[in-house]
């Protein structure tokens, strides 16, 4: 795909990559082999018929292509975006044991984009109303999608959101220039097309109880408020002025238009030289954004190495483009501060590797050494845990690790009618894995709803973490 020029698009919060064009998505349907078993399929956690959707790329029929998405995903605009395509349906694809694989997400985005130039959605059939209300916490990847599936099928769906935009994760946790906010309201216009009522500013546990919601009629609640409270490494000077957790950084970014300041109130300070901790997908969401913000120099310090990085390999690539430097073996000990309480310095051990451990996974250890680095402001990008507020709300809910809510792997908890998916079962994960299991959700929804399911459900076994 194409990309904006990268001494011009880090100055700026515009999309980086341009998608392709009508030329280039051809030409690359015309690279797909119409496999009779397509492994393509298997690697897409929403089982999208991709074969399918390409062969009408073919026949330069695209809203046919885009049609036939939405049978399984209804953000196909995100997803072409955001999804690791890599290591899913792209991973699988025959084409990339001898060439390169089939670009399947570029071409999704090309038709989700193209619709978008013709004007409105054509959309899918929707069953008459069945006269049952569901409720949905968290309007993020898992929740617009279970609420799609439900709204669908005929329920009367009402989802609602902690903060003041619709989206989740995706609105909040993604920068602009990789994820345009208009992208994410444009798929969320689409849910609510369906009949789905998205209401924002509604913290569950807060602004309304989950027994208010049974007690309004609601015959199911489905909880996908996602994992976005902070994982701290537990250093000296974590409570310094200027250290941001990333989850933080970004809400403040994205939400309240820091990156407008002095135009817009709630703004994150400026830095000039900033320290990202961590390597993935929100380290590197991070690292460039902080460019954007007028940085001099970003660092990420990672304490493995590249080969180890959990980010995808384009977000690392396009951090590297656009300037970021990568400070790998390097695990930091302590943030230091001024006389006024602010960052000043980031102390790091050197480390090396040593041999995998049972997980396969080689183990970084100290070298003894240590250098440090001058910056005035550290991103903490390690990872997220559970929010509590809605989960000590509810009396009995079974929760394993960091507060996570146990749930098999159609959604079901321990709790009757009560039913979760996405990272607030897993812990961390991607988009996509979130949408398959609001889709598996939906439906063990539908059973429980509709009488073909035990009303007391076993107790289930923890979802694995990803």
């Amino acid at each position: 795909m194409r990309h904006r020029d990268p001494l011009k698009r880090k100055n700026d919060f515009k999309e980086v990559s341009l998608g392709l064009t009508e030329k280039q998505a051809d030409k690359e349907a015309a690279r797909c082999l119409q496999c009779k078993k397509p492994h393509c399929v298997s690697g897409c956690p929403v089982e999208v018929d991709i074969p399918k959707f390409i062969s009408f790329v073919k026949e330069k029929d695209y809203l046919g292509g885009l049609k036939k998405i939405r049978e399984y995903n209804m953000l196909p605009a995100i997803c072409g975006r955001v999804c690791p395509q890599e290591t899913q349906c792209q991973g699988y694809c025959i084409l990339g044991k001898k060439k390169r694989p089939v670009s399947i997400g570029a071409l999704e985005r090309f038709v989700a984009d193209y619709e978008a130039t013709v004007g409105r959605p054509e959309l899918p059939e929707v069953n008459p109303p069945n006269g049952h209300k569901v409720a949905v916490v968290g309007s993020g990847p898992a929740g617009l999608t279970v609420a799609a599936d439900l709204a669908k099928l005929g329920y009367d769906v009402t989802v609602f959101e902690a903060l003041h935009e619709a989206g989740g994760v995706l609105t909040y946790g993604i920068p602009e220039f990789r994820l345009p906010k208009k992208i994410i309201q444009r798929e969320a216009d689409f849910v609510k097309s369906l009949g789905v009522k998205i209401l924002v500013n509604h913290v569950i546990g807060r602004t309304l109880t989950v027994e208010e919601l049974f007690a309004d009629g609601f015959r199911a609640l489905f909880i996908g408020v996602g994992a976005g409270s902070p994982k701290y490494m537990g250093i000296p000077g974590e409570n310094l002025n200027n250290v941001y957790f990333a989850s933080e950084f970004l809400t403040r970014v994205n939400l309240m238009k820091a990156h407008k300041f002095p135009a817009y109130d709630t703004p994150v300070k400026k830095a000039s030289q900033v320290a990202v901790v961590g390597a993935g997908n929100v380290a590197m969401d991070s690292a460039r954004t902080a460019l954007r913000l007028g940085a001099k120099k970003v660092y990420i310090v990672y304490r493995r190495t590249e080969r180890e990085m959990p980010s995808r390999h384009e977000e690392v690539e396009n951090a590297k483009e656009e300037g970021v430097e990568f400070m790998f073996l390097s695990n930091p000990k302590e943030i230091v501060g001024d006389e006024n309480g602010y960052v000043k310095a980031l102390r790091c051990d050197k480390m090396v590797m040593c041999e995998p451990d049972e997980s396969g996974r080689r183990k970084p250890e100290c070298s003894g050494e240590e250098f440090t680095l001058d910056v005035d402001q550290v991103i903490m990008a390690i990872g997220q845990t559970s929010n509590p507020i809605l989960i000590r709300s509810i009396l009995g809910l079974k929760l394993w690790g960091e507060g996570y809510i146990v749930s098999d792997k159609d959604g079901r908890t321990n709790l009757p009618g009560m039913f979760a998916g996405g990272d607030i079962t897993t812990g961390a994960a991607t988009v996509i894995s979130a949408m398959g299991a609001g889709k598996r959700a939906a439906r063990s929804i539908d059973d429980y709803i509709m009488g073909r399911t035990e009303t007391t459900p076993k107790t289930p076994e923890p979802a694995l973490t990803s």
